[in-house]
């Protein structure tokens, strides 16, 4: 099957599920919208939601004669960095499920594809495609991230795999945990790909400080993870990027053979107070081989934000990060829509014994504009330093529709 046929059943799939939703309204469900089309039953046991997001971005590079020596002139472009439908909901009260796909650089691949059985004596258990928990920024939706891409550490530890996972909250949601097993996977999901060792994950997260409001405007939050990762193809390799997804990878690792087993360990804090956010993060990847060199690479970032017009970063729990900002008034509609203003300092570190993969440090600014709860507009200007090399200036903007 070729991929424009993929294509057309995919999509044949969504128009075919919003129709047979809209038709459930005469069997005693409500349809509305609410930043994306919800369905519910009379007696909440059946709820679904439609949806989907578009990300084009646009980046200008100013490289130095040093760095244009090295890695040649890089072009300015252009992307659809995400383009994705999915649907979500519950069944029967006690079955969850998600159905998302990106079709961005002209492919279909899976991102969150998976089932969960809710409120089991032991918690959620969930199973299929998803996020291994580790990092409050990558578990937080791309939708609603403050920069248009994260942080180095999402280098050194990948989003998704396969796997199984269980995870609970206590006191109040104010401590929560997540336990996962998960096998390596090629962005289909399937088993047959996924041939590549098992990984054992494991994060805690608390909030010693959550006041007890709607919106949740007074939050911090303080977590840690670990992950036991044992490839079966014995390998092992890092490589990074400045923070735009159109720029070239500047350092790398290379492939590292031998490799026995691997150790990363990460710490996370976020804390917002009203209009003010900041957070950080470190990953350190400890890469234990089977001959006398062992090897340790990390990374990390640290940022702040503010709303100029008044709104807060929303809170919305430990394994989903934090949620949709929606502006005291919508751009078109008697306001100038929210805005936010963003600074991040981030740096990796691919160095280690007989590794010599670079150290890339960047500075960001950022501006958000947010028209309505649905839409904004994403200015960042990155200053990339190149130890020992030379610096690159880049210039990007992101225009996003998500529902």
């Amino acid at each position: 099957m070729d991929m424009k046929m993929k294509t057309s059943l995919v999509l044949s799939f969504f128009i075919l599920s919003i129709t047979w939703t809209s038709a459930q309204n005469e069997n005693n469900f409500t349809f509305k919208w609410d930043n994306g089309f919800k369905l519910t039953s009379a007696d909440q046991n059946f709820k679904l939601k439609f949806g989907g997001r578009i990300m084009w971005d646009n980046a200008f590079f100013f490289q130095d004669s040093d760095m244009e020596s090295v890695f040649g002139e890089t072009k300015n472009g252009s992307e659809f960095r995400r383009a994705r439908f999915f649907n979500s909901g519950q069944i029967y009260g006690k079955v969850k499920y998600k159905l998302q796909l990106d079709f961005a650089g002209g492919g279909v691949s899976f991102k969150d594809v998976f089932i969960e059985l809710v409120d089991l004596p032991i918690g959620h258990l969930r199973m299929g495609h998803f996020k291994e928990p580790f990092r409050l920024e990558a578990l937080t939706s791309s939708k609603y991230m403050t920069f248009m891409e994260r942080g180095f550490p999402i280098d050194i530890f990948p989003e998704r795999n396969t796997g199984i996972m269980i995870r609970n909250d206590h006191l109040d949601k104010r401590l929560s945990w997540q336990l996962g097993v998960f096998r390596r996977s090629n962005g289909a999901g399937n088993d047959v790909a996924a041939d590549d060792g098992v990984n054992l994950t494991a994060r805690v997260t608390g909030l010693p400080l959550m006041h007890d409001t709607e919106d949740k405007t007074q939050v911090l939050h303080l977590g840690a993870a670990i992950s036991f990762r044992n490839p079966e193809s014995e390998t092992y390799d890092v490589e990074s990027r400045p923070e735009s997804h159109l720029a070239p990878k500047y350092i790398a690792t290379g492939d590292i053979a031998g490799v026995e087993n691997i150790l990363v360990f990460g710490t996370e804090v976020a804390f917002v107070h009203n209009s003010f956010s900041a957070a950080g993060e470190f990953v350190q990847s400890s890469v234990n081989t089977m001959g006398s060199s062992d090897y340790n690479f990390s990374s990390f970032y640290v940022e702040i934000s503010y709303f100029l017009t008044g709104e807060s970063k929303v809170y919305k729990g430990s394994y989903s990060g934090f949620d949709r900002v929606k502006p005291a008034k919508n751009f078109g509609q008697g306001g100038a829509g929210a805005w936010e203003l963003g600074l991040r300092f981030s740096s990796s570190d691919l160095n280690s014994g007989d590794i010599n993969g670079g150290k890339l440090s960047d500075l960001t600014v950022g501006v958000n504009w947010y028209l309505n709860p649905a839409s904004r507009m994403m200015f960042n200007y990155i200053l990339a330093s190149l130890n020992d090399v030379g610096n690159t200036s880049i210039a990007q903007m992101r225009v996003q529709v998500d529902f």
